[in-house]
């Protein structure tokens, strides 16, 4: 899977998904240190351990690089910047039952905007899968050459 190229300074505005989030019930929020276990857990077990050792790195930042989707009191989805390199948005993921309401883009505008509040001008998605989905909401773009970019030689999981 290729990486893509995300220019932070024309990103869309992050309000208005947020709000269209809050009005569904979504808390979209950076993850808190108490929570870490109940994040991590919820994320090996629907994602694997591979993400969750991804986003264990991002709880190890300060500010805590991990923002969580959160719905009846129980995370729904998750995304991480800075987890596998400086730059680098991603993993990221909604479970079932949270996919169908905008909650992956939200999720991927808090990251991004973090990122560029950080001071960053670009961010690179790692190994995307849903490449439409990255150009249609935050026009990223393919980068030539990129696979298997920085996860050449991973171990095996």
């Amino acid at each position: 899977m290729p990486d893509m190229l995300v220019r932070l300074y024309t990103l869309p505005e992050f309000e208005p998904v947020i709000a269209q989030q809050q009005a569904q019930g979504i808390d979209i929020r950076r993850a808190l240190a108490p929570e870490k276990h109940v994040v991590l857990e919820w994320i090996k077990r629907i994602f694997g351990a591979g993400w969750e050792s991804e986003c264990e790195v991002a709880y190890a930042r300060q500010p805590i690089a991990c923002f969580v989707a959160v719905y009846h009191e129980k995370p729904i989805g998750f995304a991480c910047y800075e987890a596998t390199c400086r730059g680098f948005f991603g993993p990221t993921g909604v479970s079932e039952e949270g996919r169908g309401k905008g909650t992956g883009k939200a999720l991927l505008l808090a990251c991004l905007h973090a990122m560029r509040n950080e001071g960053y001008g670009y961010a690179i998605i790692g190994g995307v899968g849903p490449a439409e989905f990255y150009a249609k909401c935050v026009g990223a773009t393919l980068i030539e050459d990129s696979t298997p970019g920085m996860y050449r030689g991973l171990l095996p999981l």
